[in-house]
């Protein structure tokens, strides 16, 4: 295919984790300019602050999901070879 992009799994995993930064810093921004409207009511400001709290660790456990993933993909991409032999193991030992 002429002119198509190839990119990797790794490409692909430090772009989801550049996302949820840039996300993180919109919801910092954004906590920002409302700041000064929330600060005058407890409420506001209790709503500002978690709703900001939460995004931000919801994005969090996402990229560790991610992470989490990546890391289990890697440790069965280097183990193929070792399921055979158990199994192998296993049958003889049921015989």
């Amino acid at each position: 295919m002429a002119g198509s992009i190839v990119i990797g799994r790794h490409d692909l995993h430090k772009l989801k984790g550049l996302g949820y930064l840039i996300s993180t810093l919109s919801v910092l921004l954004l906590a920002v300019v409302s700041w000064s409207n929330a600060q005058k009511d407890a409420l506001l400001t209790a709503c500002l602050l978690a709703g900001a709290a939460t995004s931000i660790v919801g994005m969090f456990c996402r990229w560790l999901s991610y992470e989490l993933e990546k890391r289990m993909n890697e440790k069965q991409a280097q183990e193929p070879q070792a399921r055979p032999q158990r199994a192998k193991t296993r049958r003889r030992a049921g015989k």
